[in-house]
């Protein structure tokens, strides 16, 4: 079950983390306010508060920002009312590409949108058109400097619900169903391994390789994406070769 990752796009953006720690400690807190919104204050019965939580902590985004965040999403302070929005389209060299948002003006976020879709040589879609690309799972990315070594690792993840295991560079990577997230992230916290991210995310069990020019334009879109106030996450499925 082990082997090279597909999940380039993730791999990505935790390269980038340093580069966009501002941006990214102020759309947690927005994601935070909202699932509190959605799900109340308690991590225990809110899921997405919880997972929430967990990216705020791979991020080291202050505990006075959390708390704040979850204030307003309490009812105190800020009353903006944010909209989730998935925008789906095709990046450089056809690659599917889907854009999670929460917005208080979707006429500016999709012009804006649409705007860095055509820049890099993409076009933005219809609802749907890619979607179907795309299944929602659990995946973890585990340091592979522990005491566990990789057949023990595999071994407890299995057992523990996980669907699949692979080896990349310095980590283990976990995937799982959504209905196996919390089992699978209970075991592995249960055995002290070091999680360098628990996410519930959009993968694509197909990838579509770039060539060279293809390929740093779908980086460079992806950038801009991700740049953008009112995006959350970009998944595609692009591949990428890392020498390139």
């Amino acid at each position: 079950m082990s082997g090279h990752s597909k999940w380039a796009n993730i791999k990505h953006r935790k390269g980038r983390v340093d580069a966009l720690r501002a941006r990214i400690t102020t759309k947690i807190g927005r994601e935070i306010t909202v699932a509190v919104k959605m799900g109340g204050a308690d991590p225990a019965g809110n899921m997405r508060l919880k997972l929430v939580l967990q990216k705020a902590k791979e991020n080291n985004v202050p505990k006075d920002n959390i708390q704040r965040a979850i204030q307003r999403g309490s009812g105190a302070g800020d009353g903006s009312n944010y909209e989730e929005l998935t925008y789906e389209g095709y990046g450089p060299g056809g690659v599917a590409v889907m854009v999670e948002v929460l917005t208080d003006n979707r006429n500016r976020t999709a012009a804006d949108v649409r705007h860095l879709f055509s820049k890099y040589g993409g076009n933005l879609g219809e609802t749907g058109c890619v979607g179907w690309m795309f299944k929602k799972q659990g995946i973890f990315l585990v340091s592979a400097d522990g005491e566990m070594d990789e057949d023990e690792l595999m071994l407890l993840a299995i057992e523990a619900g996980a669907d699949d295991f692979k080896t990349e560079d310095d980590e283990y990577e976990i995937i799982c169903s959504p209905e196996a997230f919390e089992k699978v992230q209970m075991v592995l916290e249960e055995n002290n391994l070091n999680l360098n991210m628990a996410r519930i995310a959009m993968l694509s069990d197909t990838t579509v390789a770039l060539a060279e020019e293809d390929g740093q334009k779908m980086i460079r879109m992806l950038d801009a994406l991700e740049d953008h106030d009112d995006v959350q996450e970009v998944y595609s499925n692009f591949d990428f070769p890392d020498e390139e």
